[in-house]
């Protein structure tokens, strides 16, 4: 088992005499990429900032290689926590080169002036983040995604044993965002850094992340590996009454249609899928159909025309199209509701 690099124990945090979370306790061990996430208002950033010693913390304690993080110098604690924030942090006219090298800065001297090993530091960050073929070119004239990988490769040139980012892929498209998650997890278990991000990324979370905390207004902090979170239903209780239910088939999140009536349909395999989520979303319910049945939709997978509508035993229409097809089933279902002669439709 790694050793914790960082303990927070029975954290309180917020402004002034304001508490916005408190009871918090958690561990990060070295060389795990860990996904905190909470609905907005519940205190994520401020956690962050309160970990990063960025503002005071109202009672309990952050503690980093067993010290105190409000005990440390901020010089000492740039040498531990390296930080990339949320806001698009303006440094003109730098190169990614001259940013990644700004990582250096708790070990150059009053001058800031980089020694050979210091360069070695620097190119081998901007490597690892895949950005080292940008090196020259100016922040302003980057994407989104590259100026990420060129913070986090400045937060990897201060070589520290723990990286906090604050929602690294919030403005990034979701190629880029899986890119990110992918490289910041690749650090994590080839350098042995502890990566602590917060994120509104649920899918990717739990697909990359070794180990996520929870946060929710009025309960204690929620941690445990991705699976653990989801044998024990803890998504279920932090997403209640928001429309979110956990298909335990799927193993993902789906977003719950109020459903009006039901239609029986025979098949599998995608198309079936698909078929089911766009009338799901049209707010019917599909069961599956039974020898008995009178009619029903159908899914052949090795058909051009793959989607068929049934009718007393009569297939009454084929379409390739499923949007075609699902608007054909919506007017029948008017059809049918009003002449109530067949039973694909009930209530």
């Amino acid at each position: 088992m790694n050793k914790n690099l960082l303990q927070i124990k029975n954290l309180s945090i917020g402004y002034g005499n304001k508490l916005v979370a408190g009871n918090l306790s958690a561990t990060i061990p070295a060389g795990e990429l860990i996904c905190l996430l909470g609905s907005n208002g519940t205190g994520k950033s401020t956690l962050m900032r309160s970990i990063c010693g960025f503002q005071p913390i109202l009672g309990g304690s952050v503690l980093i290689d067993d010290l105190e993080v409000n005990q440390l110098s901020e010089k000492e604690l740039s040498k531990r926590i390296a930080v990339v924030l949320t806001d698009r942090v303006v440094v003109p006219n730098a190169s990614v080169q001259e940013l990644v090298g700004y990582g250096r800065s708790p070990y150059t001297g009053m001058m800031g002036r980089l020694n050979a090993a210091d360069k070695i530091m620097v190119s081998r960050a901007m490597q690892e983040c895949g950005i080292d073929h940008k090196k020259d070119s100016l922040l302003s004239s980057l994407s989104d995604g590259e100026r990420q990988k060129a913070f986090i490769a400045k937060a990897l040139a201060q070589d520290t044993p723990l990286i906090i980012l604050d929602e690294p892929t919030a403005f990034l498209d979701l190629p880029a965002r899986v890119e990110i998650m992918q490289l910041l997890r690749d650090i994590a278990n080839t350098s042995q850094k502890s990566i602590l991000m917060s994120t509104h990324d649920l899918d990717l979370a739990l697909q990359l992340s070794d180990r996520l905390w929870l946060l929710q207004n009025g309960v204690p902090l929620i941690t445990g590996s991705p699976e653990d979170l989801l044998l024990q239903n803890a998504f279920q209780r932090m997403f209640q009454h928001k429309g979110i239910v956990f298909d335990n088939k799927t193993g993902l999140f789906k977003v719950m249609h109020d459903q009006h009536s039901q239609v029986a349909v025979k098949g599998h395999g995608f198309e079936y899928v698909l078929l089911r989520r766009a009338l799901s979303r049209k707010g019917i319910k599909v069961i599956r159909a039974n020898e008995e049945e009178s009619s029903w939709l159908e899914v052949k997978n090795d058909s051009k025309e793959a989607f068929s509508l049934f009718v007393d035993g009569e297939c009454i229409q084929t379409e390739s199209s499923l949007e075609v097809f699902v608007n054909q089933v919506m007017k029948m279902q008017v059809y049918l509701e009003v002449k109530s002669s067949c039973t694909i439709f009930s209530e």
